[in-house]
């Protein structure tokens, strides 16, 4: 798959095939992934927990807001849930926040999720110290992003926004519409000298 193509499938997916279980190990290449990504001063400072259990997926689930834009809708339904979860994490003893790694890092895991076929969303609005308690996580580490995983199990395009509007919504048919400014608006200017 081109690297163009791999960029526009990678959308925030937020309904999945559950019962479709995502392995270990598939999980740990992820997170080696990211590993790998840039890092603010080289501190390293992100730690992850996979969670693939059906019991530890629900209790996370349950500590998660999903689509903000979406006010009319929960969050997927029993049997559309995430297969699986990386929770990633600060760690306070190497450096206080990882605001530019955080990105980077979960950017590079979807990436890496779509080229293996899965789906995931990047979940920042979550009851933080509820997920610390479930994952039984030292004081050291925050948990700063959940990332949703799955194989998606809805249908989520790009669009033009009407009249500026960049909300995303869904369609009477589902499908998930994401606008995104055109490249002429977000260009601003060359330099070529």
């Amino acid at each position: 798959m081109e690297f163009s193509e791999l960029v526009a499938k990678n959308r925030s997916y937020r309904r999945f095939y559950q019962e479709r279980r995502i392995a270990g190990e598939t999980l740990a290449g992820l997170v080696n992934a990211a590993r790998l990504t840039a890092s603010a001063r080289n501190m390293q400072p992100l730690k992850y927990v996979t969670v693939t259990g059906a019991e530890t997926c629900a209790r996370i689930f349950e500590t998660l807001a999903w689509a903000g834009y979406l006010t009319d809708w929960d969050g997927p339904s029993e049997g559309e849930r995430p297969a699986a979860y990386i929770v990633m994490c600060n760690d306070a003893r190497l450096a206080a926040e990882s605001r530019w790694d955080q990105g980077i890092a979960a950017q590079t895991i979807l990436l890496g999720a779509v080229e293996a076929g899965l789906g995931g969303c990047i979940v920042g609005a979550f009851r933080k110290e509820e997920a610390s308690r479930i994952l039984e996580l030292p004081q050291y580490l925050t948990p700063v992003l959940v990332l949703a995983l799955g194989v998606p199990k809805e249908n989520v395009t790009i669009v033009e926004p009407a009249s500026g509007d960049i909300r995303y919504y869904r369609k009477p048919d589902g499908t998930h519409c994401v606008p995104k400014r055109p490249l002429e608006e977000v260009l601003i200017g060359e330099k070529s000298v």
